[in-house]
C-alpha cells in the first residue's frame, strides 16, 4: 500500500541546535529510496507504507547512535485506495484551484 507521511523528528537533551540529526535522517530516507521533501519543521515522505515505516524506525536508531538519549517523533500518514497519488498531485492540486499551475 502506497502512503504519503509527514513527520518530524526531534532529538531531545542534545542541545539547541539539531540540524545535524535531521540531515542524518534525510540520509536514511534516500537510503530507503523513498521520495522526500525536507521542509522547515519536518519532511514528506512518499512510499510503499512499510518502506516508510521501516525508514522511521531507522531514523530513530540512528539518532539514538549518535547520541542523543530520546526522540520524539510526530507522523501524519495517508493512503488511499481508489486511486494513486502523489505528494507533487497534492500540490498540483491546490496550486491549481489558487490559479498558480
Amino acid at each position: 500500500m502506497k502512503a504519503i507521511a509527514d513527520f518530524s523528528l526531534v532529538p531531545l537533551g542534545v542541545g539547541v541546535s539539531v540540524s545535524k540529526y535531521v540531515a542524518a535522517c534525510e540520509r536514511v530516507l534516500k537510503e530507503a529510496g523513498l521520495k522526500i521533501h525536507l521542509h522547515a519543521y519536518g519532511t514528506n515522505v512518499e512510499g510503499e507504507w512499510d518502506t516508510v515505516m521501516a525508514a522511521i524506525k531507522r531514523c530513530h536508531e540512528v539518532v539514538h547512535e549518535m547520541g542523543a538519549p530520546r526522540v520524539s517523533t510526530n507522523i501524519r500518514i495517508g493512503t488511499r485506495t481508489d486511486r494513486e497519488q502523489t505528494m507533487a498531485d497534492k500540490v498540483k492540486s491546490v496550486q491549481q484551484k489558487l490559479g498558480e499551475s
